[in-house]
C-alpha cells in the first residue's frame, strides 16, 4: 500500500471537515485522511451554499443538528481562538403560509419550541407590523426565528474544522472500494495511489451515491444544481437590510447579503436542470421569481442582477433527511450525506456524531438512529416537511 490512515474522509467539505475535526477532540490519536478532489474547495457543497442556520424543521433530530451548530458559533472563540470569525448574521429565518399551508407551520413551530427554538408564530397581522416592507395579501402566518438563525461564512467556517482537525488532505478521488472479510479494508484513487484504512467515511457531498455504489451499497443520493442570483436594490430601506431570509409560500428564497441581497428558488421535480454544470440560467430568475418576488416585497420592483452562481448539492431522493451512521453489513463504512441542502448547517453535528460512532462506538450528544441507513435498505422514508 502507498498510505496507511486510521480513518478515510471522502470529501473535505464541512462534513468531512468537521469529522476530522471532532475525532480530534474525542481523543482519537490515530491517522486522519480527507481524499478531496477540489483541493480549492470552490466547487464544493459547501463553498457554494448560502451558508443559513436555523431550527425551523419538522423533525426533531434536524432541529437538534442545528442547535448543536449554532452552539458552536456562539462558542466560536472558545473554540478556536480569539481570532476566529464566521461573520455569523443572527437576522432570522421568516417562513410564510398561506391557508393551505398554515397547519402544518404551526404543527412545525410548536415541535420547534418543545425542543428549544426560539420562534414567533405571526398572523397576517402581526407580519404586516413587524415587517412593514411585506405584502401579506394570501398570507395566514409565518414562523419567525427570534434568535439562533440566520446565515454565516461557509467557507470561514469549513475552514476553520479543518485547519484545527489535524487531518492531512490528499487530492485525489476515489476510484474503488476493497472489501476484506465484511469490511473496507483500502481505498485506491483515480491515480492508482491505495491508502489502507481501518474505516471510511463518506462524506462526498454530492458524490456520495456513486462513492457508496464502489462499494456495492446503494444509496439514493445524488447531484441537484440551484442558481443563487445576486441582486442590487436601490429602493431596499435599512430595516429590509436588516431583515430576515425570507421564504415565500410560492417557493422562492430571499435575504440580505451586504449591501444587496440573495435569492433562489427550488424547482419542482419536472423542471430541475438537467446539465450538471455551473452555467446559470438567468431566465429562471426573470420568468419565475421576479413576478412574485416583486409582489410580496415591492421594494424589488426595481432590481439589478449583478452577480450568480450555480452549486451543486447532495440530494437525498428517498425522504430528503441526512443518512448518518455505519452500513449494517459493512460496519466500518459511515454516511454521513445526503442532507439535501441543510448539510452545511448540520455539517458540525453529523462530523461530531460520526467521531462518537468511531470513538464510543455510539452516539453520545444527539441519538441519530433513525438517520441510520436502515431506513435507506427498508425504503421506509423519513420525512422533513420544511427542506427550502
Amino acid at each position: 500500500m502507498d498510505e496507511t490512515a486510521d480513518v478515510v474522509i471522502a470529501g473535505g467539505g464541512v462534513v468531512g471537515s468537521a469529522t476530522a475535526y471532532y475525532l480530534r477532540k474525542h481523543g482519537f490519536t490515530g491517522r486522519v485522511v480527507i481524499v478531496e478532489k477540489d483541493v480549492s474547495f470552490a466547487n464544493g457543497c459547501t463553498a457554494r451554499s448560502c451558508g443559513g442556520i436555523r431550527q425551523q424543521f419538522s423533525t426533531p433530530e434536524n432541529i437538534a443538528l442545528s442547535l448543536f451548530g449554532l452552539a458552536l458559533i456562539r462558542n466560536l472563540k472558545t473554540e478556536f481562538g480569539s481570532a476566529a470569525e464566521v461573520s455569523f448574521k443572527e437576522q432570522g429565518y421568516l417562513i410564510l403560509a398561506s391557508a393551505t399551508g398554515a397547519e402544518i407551520l404551526a404543527e412545525n413551530h410548536a415541535l420547534q419550541r418543545q425542543h428549544g427554538a426560539d420562534n414567533v408564530l405571526l398572523d397576517a397581522a402581526g407580519l404586516a407590523q413587524r415587517f412593514p416592507w411585506l405584502v401579506t395579501d394570501g398570507l395566514t402566518c409565518g414562523c419567525f426565528g427570534l434568535t439562533g438563525e440566520g446565515w454565516l461564512d461557509p467557507w470561514a467556517m469549513m475552514s476553520l474544522l479543518r485547519r484545527n482537525s489535524g487531518a492531512t488532505v490528499i487530492e485525489g478521488e476515489i476510484a474503488g472500494i476493497a472489501r476484506t472479510g465484511g469490511r473496507v479494508s483500502a481505498v485506491t484513487l483515480a491515480d492508482g495511489q491505495e491508502i489502507a484504512c481501518g474505516a471510511l467515511v463518506n462524506a462526498a457531498g454530492a458524490g456520495a451515491g456513486a462513492l457508496a455504489a464502489q462499494a456495492g451499497i446503494p444509496l439514493p443520493v445524488g447531484p441537484r444544481k440551484r442558481y443563487v442570483y445576486v441582486l442590487d436594490c436601490p429602493a431596499a430601506s435599512e430595516a429590509l437590510h436588516s431583515g430576515p431570509l425570507v421564504v415565500d409560500p410560492s417557493g422562492f428564497y430571499v435575504r440580505p447579503e451586504g449591501r444587496h441581497f440573495i435569492c433562489g428558488l427550488s424547482p419542482e421535480e419536472a423542471d430541475e436542470p438537467q446539465a450538471l454544470d455551473w452555467e446559470v440560467d438567468y431566465g429562471w430568475f426573470e420568468e419565475r421569481i421576479w413576478p412574485q418576488l416583486a409582489a410580496r416585497i415591492p421594494a424589488f420592483e426595481a432590481i439589478k442582477v449583478i452577480n450568480a452562481w450555480a452549486g451543486h448539492y447532495d440530494y437525498n431522493a428517498l425522504d430528503q433527511n441526512g443518512v448518518l451512521g455505519p452500513h449494517p453489513e459493512l460496519g466500518n463504512f459511515y454516511f454521513a450525506n445526503g442532507f439535501s441542502g441543510h448539510g452545511f448547517q448540520q455539517g458540525p453535528a453529523a462530523g461530531n456524531a460520526i467521531a462518537e460512532l468511531i470513538v464510543h462506538g455510539g452516539y453520545r450528544t444527539i441519538d441519530l438512529e433513525r438517520f441510520g441507513y436502515g431506513r435507506i435498505a427498508r425504503q421506509d422514508p423519513l420525512f422533513e416537511r420544511n427542506v427550502i
